[in-house]
């Protein structure tokens, strides 16, 4: 199947650093960037150096997946590269040099010599704000607006910059369905694969989003760390980036700085409009968030799905990681009723493909 898999089955739990690094780097090769898979296995050899970062990595408290641990040292080390403050990386990442010995002793050096500085980029997971994710997320949108109408106040949780806080703002091309502003700069066309989305009006009465620690894309640092976290051999991701920058700079998002299920909490007990159905949708977020959080988003949800009814519909929306398969799916429980869940596809990571079903 296009996009997933790898050659070593392995568990979102493994708390092992050698194995989940060495998997990272064969699922960034198996996903289009074998640059960033040559980086990856360069941190092998840290473990057993005399690094803090290479203490960090291999004395690493939980699981090393789940946590996206080898991409936090990834985003570090892109980061180094484009704010040009290590020009040692360059023919890495320009790929002229991909002998992986090579790599492995720039890659040694670099982190002895920015030990302390790349130890700070394991406090939090990457902060991924792909675009292009939004395609499989509109998807789900017209499939909703198939059922309940076009009207909806979309909520966001883990929004990060509020790429997908503008989710509105993008055209789309999906499997030749289109919609939203055929004028924007940002168009969104993955490979499509499978029937096409519902032909359907989609109109955003409100959305809004929340994120733990937000990125002001007016912030130029800001804006540089998060271009750091994307694979560096992906150029159209860049681009694409480049201009959503430009247009969160132009108008920015509403992306509040709030706990994920004390905002969910609040936003769901709400009144609301009705002819207009209410969303809560995430992507690739699900796995960071602390246990008890998922309990009380999970129970908000309940609370409100027995309040919904035909004139105020309710969804959830996610395009998260199965944690048997590794695929990413797009899945939608819907109220009124008792919020069963559908599996409508899966999608690349990255936005790159979507697969309807």
């Amino acid at each position: 199947m296009t996009g997933s898999g790898s050659s070593k089955a392995i568990s979102l739990e493994t708390t092992d650093p050698r194995e989940g690094i060495a998997w990272q780097a064969e699922h960034c090769r198996r996903n289009g960037s074998p640059l960033t898979g040559r980086i990856v296995s360069a941190m092998l050899p840290l473990l057993d150096g005399p690094t803090a970062v290479g203490r960090r990595m291999a004395l690493w408290p939980g699981k090393v997946l789940e946590a996206a641990m080898p991409l936090r040292l990834a985003g570090g080390l892109h980061w180094l590269h484009l704010s040009g403050a290590e020009p040692l990386l360059a023919p890495v990442y320009r790929g002229d040099l991909t002998d992986q010995p090579a790599i492995d002793a720039i890659v040694a050096e670099v982190v002895a010599r920015r030990d302390a500085m790349l130890l700070g980029w394991f406090e939090g997971p990457p902060q991924t704000n792909e675009a292009g994710r939004s395609a499989a997320l509109m998807g789900g949108l017209l499939w909703l607006a198939d059922r309940f109408g076009p009207a909806f106040d979309l909520l966001e949780i883990g929004a990060s910059a509020g790429a997908n806080t503008m989710i509105e703002r993008y055209a789309y091309d999906l499997g030749g369905v289109r919609c939203g502003p055929p004028s924007s700069p940002v168009l969104i066309r993955p490979d499509w694969q499978g029937p096409p989305p519902p032909q359907a009006e989609v109109r955003i009465a409100a959305i809004a989003g929340c994120d733990s620690a937000p990125i002001d894309l007016a912030d130029p640092q800001a804006a540089l760390r998060l271009k750091s976290y994307v694979w560096a051999d992906m150029a159209d991701r860049l681009e694409r980036l480049d201009a959503v920058i430009r247009l969160a700079r132009a108008c920015p998002p509403w992306v509040y700085r709030a706990d994920a299920a004390d905002w969910v909490e609040h936003q769901f007990s709400r009144p609301q409009t009705p002819g207009v159905t209410r969303v809560l949708y995430h992507s690739i977020v699900w796995q960071y968030l602390p246990a008890d959080a998922r309990q009380r988003i999970e129970a908000a949800m309940s609370l409100a799905g027995g309040r919904a009814d035909a004139e105020r519909p309710l969804a959830w929306l996610m395009l998260e990681t199965n944690r048997s398969t590794f695929r990413h799916e797009l899945r939608v429980r819907t109220w009124p009723g008792d919020g069963e869940e559908v599996l409508l596809g899966e999608a690349h990571a990255h936005g790159q493909w979507v697969r309807w079903f």
